[in-house]
Formats: C-alpha cells, structure tokens, sequence
C-alpha cells in the first residue's frame, strides 16, 4: 500500500494506534535515516496490523475509528508517526511525544542528504529545501522556486539533475509499504500482544501490566486518565509512584493476588470502584507513614511495594486500621520489610507470600510478621546493620524516621526538629556530624566520608552556622547553648570521640545508639511481643555490606535534579533517582545510581543510561557491567541527549 494512502486512512480513522502501544520514541536521526532510505528506495521494513471490529476497540488518541472494522498498527508506529508527521507537517491525532523529532527536516539537492533546520548553515541557500514543503506542495512548486533563483536558471546539466532529485523527494509519497495483517476470531487481545512482543523484538515489549491496563481500557477508556489523576495528586504531595505501582495495588485488592492476570476477570464497574479503594487506601497509609514514622517524602519512603499487601489488609477490615495496636503493627512489619529490602527480588512470588498470609483471618498481621522473621530471622537491629553508606543505604531512612519520631533537637536553636517543616529538602539537610573536608584530609575513604552514622539532620540555618568545623570545636559550644541536644541526635558523649583520629569509633559508638533506639522504638510498634533478650540465630548474614554510589549532599541532589528536569523539559522520561541496582537472583543491593534511566532516554530502544556525580570506580564498574551507558557530568549527558538522542545539529544545540 502506497504511504500515502496509509496516511489518508488514519485520517478516516480506518488505522488506528491500540491503546496498549506506547508513545513515539524515535528520535532525529532515526527519522533523517529512514527518509534517506526511502529516498533511495531501500526496503524499511514491512508494517504489521491487527484487522478487528470497531466497536469495542480501544485505540489512543481522540480520533473516531471507521464504522465496521478497523486496522490497529502493532509493528511500525514509529515508521508511520514519522512519514506522517514529515508529509502532513503536523503530528497524527493518536500521537504521545516530542514532535521536534520529525519537525524541520531540510533536503539538500547537492549532496541528497537529509538534516534538521540550521539558520547559520541552511538560511538563504537554496540547496537546501524544507522537506514537508516538498510533500505538501508538490516537487512542481519546489521545481519552480529553484529556477527563480538567478545563479541556478542558466545551469543546464546540473538544474536538470536537481529536479530529478526533487522529483525523487515527492515520490516518497508513493513508495509501497507491505502490510500483513492479523484477523480472525480467535485474535484476542492477548493473542495479538503476544505477536506485537515476538515482532517487535527491537522496541520496547509490554510488561504484564501494559496488557492488564489494555484489556481494562477496552472496557473503561477513561482509566489511563483516572489513574494519572491519582499519581499526579500524590505527585504534588512529594510522592512520585508509576501507573504500574498503582495498577498493583487495585490488582491485590480487587483479587488478593499479585498478578496481573487476575485482571482478565474483573469486570469494568468493579475495576473502577477497585481504584477508587486503592485511592482512598493509599491516602490513609501516606498519612499513616508520614504521620506515625516520618517519612514523608520520595527520598525516605523505601519499601513501595509493600504498600499493596498492606492496601490489601485495609481493604479487608474496611479501609483503615481498627486501633493504634493494629496500626502499629502494620507499621512494624513496613519498617522491617524496607530494612531488609523485601520485594527487591521477586517482587510478584515474595508478594503473594504475604498476600496470602493475609487470608487466614485473625493472626494475619503476626503471619506477615512471621514471614519476614522465616526470611530474615531475628528482626532486631544490629550496630553492623547501620554500617553502610551514603543516602541510598536501606537504613539512610531509619535515621531519619528515628529524627522525626524521637523529636531530636536542631542543634541551631535546641527546638525539637519534628516542629520544622520537615520533608522539604529546601528546609531540612542532611549534615555531615564530621565534615566531608576534614576526613579527606586525614585519609579517611569516600565510604567512610559518607557512613549513614556521619548523618544528621538539621534545618538549613544551622548546617551552614557549623559549616565545616570539627566536632571537637562545635560540639562544646551546641551543649552548652542547648543541653541535651547532641544526645538526642544519637551523638556519643566522650569528648574522646569527638576528635577526628577517633572517628572510627565515633561511628561504632553512635551505630550502638542508633541501633538500641531503633530497637526501642520498633519495640514499641510491636508492643513487646518478641521478648527482650530471645536470640534467633538467624538464617542469613544480616550485616550490610556496603553499598557503593548514591547522592552525596544537598549540592549534588539539587545539580541531579537540574539534569533530570532538564531531560524532562526535552521531552524524553524522567529518571530514577538513587537508582538500586540490585543482583536479579538475589535482590541483593549492588550499587546506587544518582540518577537512571533503566530502560534507556528512549525506553526500549536504547541502552540504559546513568548519570554518577562524583562516584567512585565500584559505582561505575557495577553500572557498566549491569550494562549501563554512564555520564560522570551533567554537561556530558546533556550533549549525549542532544547529539545522539535528538540529533539536533549543532547551531541548535
């Protein structure tokens, strides 16, 4: 079928896009080399559509699909968007992404190259011609304003070539594209995403719940929207979760199961009341894990994915906690299972263990806990597990949630720091008890620099009063303004200690503290039902290792989140911060990346990508192994993005 009649049926809504595709991803020099093949007549590829009824197809965007039957677009949407976009000079209507992608692409009859729009290079000449105009007007009208130029009509030979040239340009427009077809009966949705994964080997293949969210939007086509309503709402709240995270929690509510399939059954009126539920549930357990532990912002709120196992025990007790006991022992069993990193591994298995222990009535609470002692063993907290460092370590959250539970006192005016607006990283900064310079210049290694027990916390005022004296300096002069508020930060009260050639014990001493009110506190969330003094042995080696990488002090995050919003604003996905690479058959933490695309700037079609702000060799040698493409400066990332990504030439850049 010639392109331009493919295009012609978009337009009469005869081919659509299916909702379950995802949005353009191509990029400038994807498109400048698929017209340069065209141009030369080289084969691009065949297209693949799905042939079903229109009534009940759920396509994207906001076009009508034709009465009777319609083509759904399964392999080449980035092929078809782009000869759309370059030949009706504007996006089709199905369209999700950067339209600058196929925006501007020039013509150069001389060289019959292709390239984006440069004024310093292309304005004024006339040997480079705008693509679209070409498509739009004809090669007639781009024949004729070539020989109004005067140093071009009296070229014989050469103009005639131009023509040719330009001649060969428009008939793009009706170069055949072989398009197979799937039809039948037996085509379900499932059917047919299982084809779109097998031939769509170098895209992006849907994850179960991209075919879970396709088969409820067959149904519901407002849920993609209602669900974006609900992240966008928590978003704003200082709580960034994914359509999938949210698609998980409806799931174990509505079936008890962790798995997608679950969904296949669901109707859609219980769907929608299900996500309303999740909602609702999801509100009272921010509130709860904001309110009774602290957390209450992204960096600090680990352990997501037990949020749907505890949505899933809400809703069996009518979406909310009976009494404070009940409610405390929930927030035990969270705490423990961030710790430990429960669902790093395998996600969905580890989850409906606890899922299940949920169905057995009374107890359930105690059963998630006895999963997690099975697992774990003894769930007290050892100094050694307080060993780790920097902001990506698991128990970086617990000294934060022992801040805001235990009231600890800013050591700038003696006022309990649960008073201050906490969670706003503009108000509140983790400071380093020993300074960063200091224990660089005695030879003390980044990881000890950035021990979690070298953190605090204390409103900005007073981290930049202290600055980067010694401790052995400051800490006299903060007791005797403010008795007691050192102590209340877990600080170590030998003056011995406070001196930098003991820092080592410095971080062995308050470890212990840090640990017994640990200790203490989730003591007291459970309410003293494991017994003090009883030794589990336990089952695996609880000390944890260090972890290398992660986000350094407030400098680095905000320099991160420049870079991230800057890749954001260029339209390609925001990253991860504090990415945790982790072993895949473990669950084992490897190493922490400042900021990550897993699944590349381009999800699917390229490699991932990662940008380490003054990481050491272990942090790069972890990403590059697990396959990552790693920046080591903002700047270097950027030019990645626009070279290599968008292609921009370099008068655009």
């Amino acid at each position: 079928m010639k392109i331009h009649t493919i295009l012609d049926l978009i337009d009469l809504g005869s081919i659509a896009l299916p909702e379950f595709q995802r949005g353009y991803v191509w990029n400038r020099e994807q498109v400048r080399r698929l017209m340069q093949s065209l141009y030369r007549r080289h084969p691009v590829g065949s297209l693949l559509v799905w042939e079903t009824k229109s009534e009940g197809a759920v396509t994207r965007g906001d076009g009508q699909a034709a009465t009777g039957t319609v083509k759904l677009l399964l392999d080449g949407q980035q092929r078809i968007t782009t000869l759309y976009g370059i030949i009706r000079g504007r996006a089709p209507r199905f369209f999700d992404g950067n339209s600058q992608a196929f925006a501007g692409l020039h013509f150069n009859l001389e060289e019959e190259t292709f390239e984006f729009y440069a004024p310093a290079k292309m304005k004024g000449d006339p040997m480079w011609v705008n693509v679209t105009e070409v498509m739009q007007e004809g090669a007639g009208k781009a024949i004729q304003r070539l020989m109004s130029v005067p140093s071009l009509a009296n070229l014989g030979g050469d103009l005639s070539g131009y023509v040719n040239r330009l001649t060969a340009l428009d008939g793009v427009k009706v170069v055949d594209l072989h398009i197979d077809e799937v039809a039948g009966e037996d085509k379900t949705v499932d059917v047919v995403v299982e084809i779109f994964n097998s031939v769509n080997s170098g895209g992006t293949k849907l994850s179960k719940g991209d075919l879970a969210l396709a088969k409820i939007c067959a149904g519901w086509p407002e849920a993609r929207d209602e669900m974006k309503r609900c992240l966008t709402r928590w978003q704003a709240a200082g709580f960034h979760f994914s359509l999938e995270w949210l698609l998980r929690n409806v799931t174990t509510i509505l079936t008890g199961d962790a798995m997608f399939a679950g969904l296949a059954n669901v109707p859609t009126p219980a769907f929608a009341a299900g996500l309303q539920e999740a909602a609702s549930v999801c509100d009272h357990l921010l509130n709860m894990v904001s309110g009774r532990l602290g957390l209450d912002h992204d960096r600090v709120l680990g352990g997501r994915y037990a949020f749907p196992v505890m949505g899933r025990y809400l809703s069996q007790n009518g979406g909310k906690v009976r009494n404070a006991q009940e409610r405390d022992k929930l927030l035990y069993w969270y705490v423990h299972s961030l710790l430990w990193g429960r669902f790093t591994g395998s996600t969905e298995t580890i989850m409906n263990q606890d899922l299940h222990a949920l169905d057995g009535g009374a107890g359930s609470l105690e059963n998630l806990i006895r999963n997690l002692e099975q697992s774990r063993g003894d769930l007290r907290i050892r100094p050694a597990d307080l060993g780790g460092s920097s902001f990506g370590s698991r128990f970086y959250p617990l000294v934060y949630l022992l801040t805001r539970v235990y009231g600890a006192r800013d050591w700038g005016n003696g006022l309990p720091i649960s008073a201050n607006t906490l969670g706003k990283l503009s108000s509140l900064q983790v400071h380093h008890i020993f300074p960063k310079s200091l224990l660089y210049e005695h030879g003390y290694a980044r990881g000890q620099v950035n021990a979690v027990a070298n953190f605090c916390f204390l409103t900005q005022e007073s981290n930049l009063d202290i600055g980067s004296r010694a401790p052995e300096i400051y800490f006299p002069e903060i007791e005797q303004s403010y008795p007691g508020a050192l102590a209340s930060q877990w600080i170590p009260m030998d003056p011995v200690l406070w001196k930098v050639e003991n820092y080592r014990q410095f971080l062995e001493a308050r470890r212990e503290l840090l640990a017994r009110a640990a200790n203490e506190f989730l003591g007291s969330l459970l309410a003293g039902s494991v017994p003090e003094g009883e030794v589990v042995t336990p089952v695996l080696d609880r000390s944890e290792r260090r972890v290398p990488g992660a986000v350094e002090d407030d400098a680095e995050e905000e320099l991160i989140q420049s870079a991230d919003e800057w890749v954001t604003q260029h339209g390609l996905p925001a990253g991860e911060q504090s990415y945790e690479l982790v072993n895949e058959h473990t669950g084992e933490p490897i190493a922490v990346l400042d900021l990550a695309w897993p699944q590349g700037l381009q999800p699917g079609l390229s490699q991932p990508v990662a940008l380490l702000i003054n990481e050491e060799m272990a942090t790069l040698d972890a990403a590059n192994r697990a396959g990552f493409l790693c920046f080591t400066t903002a700047d270097d990332l950027k030019q990645h993005v626009l070279e290599e990504v968008l292609g921009l030439p370099e008068g655009e850049r």
